[in-house]
């Protein structure tokens, strides 16, 4: 593992995943050839899944013939916790025209030192709700009622059960990218002995 506050050593490439509050820092060789630093600025600009006016920004430096963004804890710390869209914009300094170069997405995931962080995924949420139903269909099995002209139909026993095992397997597949992101085996490793 390499020391990751040493500039010299920072990754090539965008991170997949941010934590909310870390330091971060990533370099772009690629772009040094078609874009010098001395005639073109590039930019990183990201908004959360859903919009919002919470756009984040971050400006690439030179350093060692490459392009190095930055972003410090303090920064990062106001990141909203979800799926970000990204655009790499570079900018030419002498006319002020723009173009985005590349696009992506990352994740900013909750950081565990907040006491009101809830580090479940959506899929867990959504299961821990549905098995509360579940639950709650035993006490009142009522399957559609009308008041005041207005009807409301809740779904069914089986149509609560497919949803709860639909996330489920969202779950898995989940735990298994993130296995399989560390080398390990998921619940989907096939083991072969010959």
């Amino acid at each position: 593992m390499a020391n990751g506050f040493d500039t010299s050593l920072a990754p090539e490439g965008e991170p997949s995943t941010i934590t909310v509050g870390d330091y971060l820092q990533w370099k772009r060789t690629d772009l040094v050839t078609d874009y010098p630093v001395a005639q073109y600025s590039a930019e990183y600009v990201a908004r959360i899944t859903g919009g919002g006016a919470n756009e984040i920004k971050v400006a690439g430096d030179e350093s060692g013939g490459t392009y190095l963004f930055v972003v410090d804890s303090v920064t990062s710390a106001d990141f909203v916790p979800g799926y970000y869209h990204w655009q790499l914009e570079i900018t030419q300094t002498s006319s002020g025209n723009r173009i985005v170069v590349d696009t992506g997405e990352f994740t900013a995931v909750v950081d565990l030192d907040d006491n009101q962080a809830d580090p479940r995924i959506h899929a867990e949420l959504m299961v821990g709700k549905i098995e509360s139903l579940l639950q709650g269909k035993a006490d009142s099995d009522v399957s559609s009622y009308s008041i005041a002209g207005r009807s409301l139909t809740k779904l069914s026993f089986q149509e609560l059960v497919d949803a709860r095992d639909y996330y489920r397997r969202e779950i898995v597949v989940h735990r298994n990218k993130i296995a399989n992101a560390k080398h390990k085996e998921g619940s989907s490793t096939i083991k072969v002995r010959f």
